[in-house]
């Protein structure tokens, strides 16, 4: 199984589309926003675009709760304005892959009403139900809690982090119930099927690929991921037949398991073993200046997973996303910048948050919206240039979706491409030094020399 060319040099864009450009003067961000700043995100040199889930949601998570895969949320547009940014990107040589979320969806989905009812019809497997309504989800592998007392079927359903998100069924791998479903039963292999359409509807559309959410989380009570594993096997290779060009990417934070699965890239997350948050995100980070960081359990974990992808793909360190603290929080910009020169000189497609290239801070005590709680301050609107909201939007200040980092002296694109001195212009030329330089690129080799824990040289 092959990988993609197109993702062995490419450099990736996050965008969280409600807060990159608003161009119907709402406070929301939206898809002909992000189509009017393709030229922006090119000349910086990235060539890819994660677009956050863009998809008809109530937006109790964000678009993470999704009531309909096959629609774009109205607030953004329309499949037509999403069909014209694949158009308007390929033109300019740009790849565009959207955030897909299959282990969950909005208790608004048709899917899950139909699963609720009482009589049972093709929809009562979709999602994972005990057999009784006082019976629950306690030391169940990858089920955070449950839906119990709302619907007239007797049975508690599993969720995903909020209680807004019904667990879909794709099976468990050890079953201690008689509710527990086998991975091969009829239920969890209709909803991996219908998954794969939801897949292919928007490939056919010109759709590049997939970021994958919590990608190894589907099967539950799968604690060696083995059954997982088979499951994104089946997915790949449906790819592979159908649409062999489109990429999937992971956030499973594990490359010795997410790529054997079929996946052409893993991200390291922000949880869990990575040790990520070590680089940037700690009260004493590595590329802090004042030396007091640790890079060295990052560095073991790193080698490890390095050496378990056995070069079937690839691993991704991204300068931050929507579920973290903006980078410029515990650095500043001359320390982003020796950030940036180790994010964009590692192996595996790097991904730059939207705002990151300009320093953009985060915004502390917002109140949460739509579900962020804390991670609302890493979301606020792009800030583009000195007029009225940052260049945002034309809205009212208080009809805006978040509100603007309300610091005076806040950085905006037009400031930083005017600094020849500043983060945005470094940012640009990393890029363009990793594009002429095959040893700085996706598939070079990496060595540490030396990250000794406690030790500086």
């Amino acid at each position: 199984m092959s990988m993609p060319k197109w993702l062995e040099n490419i450099v990736f864009y996050e965008i969280y589309p409600q807060s990159f450009l608003d161009t119907n003067a709402d406070g929301i961000g939206d898809l002909q926003g992000v189509i009017r700043k393709l030229d922006y995100i090119k000349e910086l040199g990235c060539d890819g675009i994660w677009l956050n889930p863009c998809f008809e949601s109530p937006f109790f998570d964000a678009g993470y709760d999704v009531s309909n895969y096959k629609k774009v949320a109205p607030r953004y547009g329309t499949n037509e304005d999403l069909k014209e940014l694949f158009t308007e990107a390929h033109k300019r040589g740009m790849r565009v892959i959207l955030d897909l979320v299959p282990g969950h969806t909005s208790i608004e989905h048709p899917w899950f009403k139909e699963s609720s009812k009482a009589e049972k019809n093709e929809y009562t497997d979709r999602y994972v139900w005990t057999d009784n309504i006082w019976e629950d989800f306690k030391n169940v592998g990858s089920i955070s809690g449950s839906i119990r007392g709302f619907y007239e079927r007797c049975g508690s359903c599993a969720v995903n982090f909020f209680s807004i998100q019904p667990a879909l069924n794709y099976g468990f791998a050890r079953r201690d119930q008689e509710w527990m479903q086998p991975v091969d039963a009829p239920g969890p292999l209709a909803t991996r099927e219908a998954m794969k359409d939801v897949m292919r509807f928007w490939m056919s559309m010109g759709c590049d690929g997939f970021r994958v959410d919590m990608a190894g989380s589907l099967v539950k009570n799968d604690e060696g991921q083995e059954a997982t594993i088979c499951l994104w096997q089946d997915f790949r290779q449906f790819m592979d037949e159908e649409f062999p060009d489109c990429a999937m990417i992971s956030e499973w934070g594990d490359p010795g398991r997410s790529l054997r699965g079929g996946f052409h890239m893993d991200f390291l997350l922000h949880f869990g073993p990575s040790h990520y948050l070590d680089l940037f995100r700690v009260e004493e980070p590595y590329f802090s200046r004042r030396g007091k960081g640790d890079i060295s359990e990052f560095v073991t974990k790193y080698r490890a997973d390095y050496e378990a992808t056995n070069r079937m793909g690839l691993m991704c360190i991204p300068s931050g996303n929507h579920d973290m603290d903006r980078m410029r929080r515990t650095l500043d910009e001359e320390e982003m910048k020796i950030a940036f020169a180790f994010l964009l000189s590692v192996p595996g497609a790097p991904f730059i948050y939207y705002g990151d290239e300009i320093g953009m801070r985060y915004v502390e005590d917002l109140p949460s919206v739509e579900g962020g709680y804390h991670r609302t301050g890493s979301r606020t609107p792009m800030q583009w240039d000195s007029t009225a909201n940052a260049g945002f939007s034309s809205a009212e200040p208080e009809d805006l979706y978040i509100e603007i980092d309300p610091d005076p002296n806040r950085p905006t694109v037009e400031k930083e491409q005017a600094d020849s001195q500043g983060v945005y212009r470094e940012v640009k030329k990393l890029i363009a030094l990793r594009k002429e330089h095959e040893a700085l690129g996706s598939l070079a080799h990496l060595e540490f020399v030396y990250a000794e824990k406690e030790h500086t040289v």
